[in-house]
């Protein structure tokens, strides 16, 4: 079941595939065509850079063969800069009195001239080599010659006679090449594919050399146009589409000018009714053609041209005419705007002026309802102050009273004892009783348990957060069973609103100095400004702060 979704998912979105595959390609293409300039830079680079290593005192063979380096670099690119070279090796294979470099260089000039125009001067050249003087390494050249000299001059006036006389020279060359060599590979495909309309087996063949060969390979851009071929044969416009323009693309690349697959391209699109993009690849197969003075090509294109031209002309005519009428409405739209945008303006000035006035008023609020939200904050801020103050004089009033009454009851039976003292004439014990200060100790330090616990009530984190005044170093740590000791104490009574140092001396029964030297004491060892250190111990625990 599995296998079944898989192939069923396959085969509807195999043809998505495949389109999305189209456009990378001829968006691939569109970004050479706008860089081609650049290859062509490139590659005179590489010549230039050639031409800079000769040296002076080559000999003549080795002249040849720098000359013959530069023809093939200039035979798709220039061909009058290729003939400038051959010609220098025809002089050469003459004063060396070498007939086989003078036949390669001869059969060199027929397809220059040939693909130039110069259909005489080459056969002419065709009808003087001897073919039986021929060396074996020399046929391939021959029928090479020969082959393309007929699709040159069929360009110029086509006749069954000359694809007769192709499909012959091809037989001929292929029984002299090598059947293990791409060109072997190349040609027969070539012979079946144009000569006896053959495209089954040819296509598998031609699609395994394709995903073997590289790109930037001459040979590359010759596959994927025979694929594009038997595409038309077959008539799949998209295979058509891809496969010419994957030729195009690798020929641009390779700076190679004599391109067939962009005027196949052009029609294909002219086919489609895509007419800016037929008259753009044919725009650039004449601009090649020219640069590369090849005559048939520009013959080729010359009837593609006239009739992609006309109807993009046509087409940019009707655009100028839409583009009139556009502007006419443009036009009467604008001067409708005009007016629109001048009623708008007075408009504009209207809403200004109350949104000025406005602006006025609300600022006037804004300040108004400043002052009241900061008067709320006061109020709220001073209720909550006298809340936490009603707050500790209820703790407070709570453990007064009932202090007060546990020293009437310690006073009631501090009499009841001398009492019985007196009664039973025991004058030294009740002497012993009043001269000792235990009781009042005791007392004292019953009062200020109670008063640690009182205030530790009310502010449970007093301790951790006076800490958090004080530097780490300088912090309080108490003993054990220890509330609050002195110094904690000092500033327990300051939070309560106990400032004075005299009140607290008398409280806590310290001298005046020993409370004013805790407080400078605790100012030096604060983490925070000295001036804000008692203010901020005030707020410890507020309600305030709380809120």
């Amino acid at each position: 079941m599995k296998k079944y979704c898989l192939f069923l998912f396959l085969i509807i979105n195999l043809p998505l595939f495949a389109l999305e595959r189209t456009d990378v390609i001829l968006k691939e293409l569109n970004e050479a065509i706008k860089n081609k300039q650049h290859y062509v830079q490139l590659k005179e680079e590489r010549i230039l850079n050639f031409k800079k290593i000769k040296s002076d005192n080559l000999t003549k063979e080795q002249e040849y063969n720098y000359n013959k380096t530069l023809y093939f670099e200039y035979q798709k690119l220039n061909t009058d800069s290729a003939i400038q070279y051959v010609k220098k090796n025809l002089k050469i294979a003459e004063e060396l009195q070498n007939a086989v470099l003078f036949n390669l260089a001869q059969l060199q000039l027929v397809t220059l001239y040939s693909s130039s125009g110069k259909y005489r001067e080459s056969e002419a050249i065709l009808k003087s080599i001897n073919k039986q003087s021929l060396v074996a390494s020399l046929l391939p050249n021959y029928y090479i010659s020969y082959r393309e000299f007929f699709e040159h001059y069929a360009a110029n006036s086509y006749s069954p006679e000359y694809r007769k006389q192709i499909g012959k020279y091809r037989d001929s060359l292929l029984s002299v090449l090598n059947p293990n060599t791409l060109d072997y590979k190349i040609n027969r495909i070539q012979q079946d594919v144009f000569n006896n309309k053959k495209y089954k087996n040819p296509k598998k063949e031609l699609l395994a050399l394709l995903n073997k060969t590289n790109e930037e390979s001459p040979q590359y851009a010759m596959i994927a146009y025979l694929l594009g071929k038997i595409a038309e044969a077959a008539h799949d416009l998209e295979s058509r589409k891809k496969y010419y323009a994957l030729s195009a693309t690798s020929d641009i690349k390779n700076a190679n000018k004599d391109n067939a697959s962009l005027q196949e391209l052009a029609l294909v699109f002219y086919e489609i009714g895509d007419v800016d993009m037929a008259y753009k690849l044919t725009q650039s197969a004449i601009e090649d053609a020219l640069y590369c003075n090849v005559q048939f090509r520009t013959l080729l294109m010359s009837e593609v041209y006239s009739i992609i031209n006309t109807v993009y002309l046509e087409r940019e005519a009707q655009r100028k005419s839409e583009l009139q009428i556009y502007l006419l409405c443009i036009s009467l739209l604008s001067l409708f705007l005009l007016v629109a945008i001048i009623y708008v303006y007075k408009q504009m000035k209207k809403v200004s002026r109350i949104r000025t006035e406005l602006y006025e008023t609300s600022q006037k609020l804004a300040e108004l309802n400043k002052d009241i939200t900061q008067t709320n904050s006061r109020l709220q801020e001073s209720n909550l102050q006298l809340s936490e103050s009603n707050l500790v004089k209820e703790e407070y009033i709570a453990h007064f009273f009932n202090l007060c009454s546990t020293y009437i009851n310690k006073l009631e039976n501090y009499r009841i004892i001398l009492n019985k003292k007196a009664t039973a004439k025991q004058f030294d014990e009740i002497y012993k009783i009043l001269k000792s200060t235990t009781l009042v100790d005791n007392e004292l330090e019953e009062l200020y348990k109670n008063f640690d616990i009182i205030f530790l009530n009310l502010y449970p984190t007093f301790v951790k957060d006076f800490n958090a005044l004080l530097i780490p170093e300088e912090q309080i740590v108490l003993k054990q069973n220890e509330l609050l000791n002195t110094e904690l104490r000092i500033f327990a009574l300051i939070r309560l609103g106990i400032t004075d140092s005299v009140k607290i001396a008398a409280f806590l029964r310290y001298s005046l100095s020993t409370i004013y030297n805790y407080r400078t004491r605790a100012r030096n060892k604060a983490a925070v400004s000295r001036n804000d250190f008692e203010e901020m111990v005030m707020k410890i625990g507020s309600m305030a702060l709380k809120a």
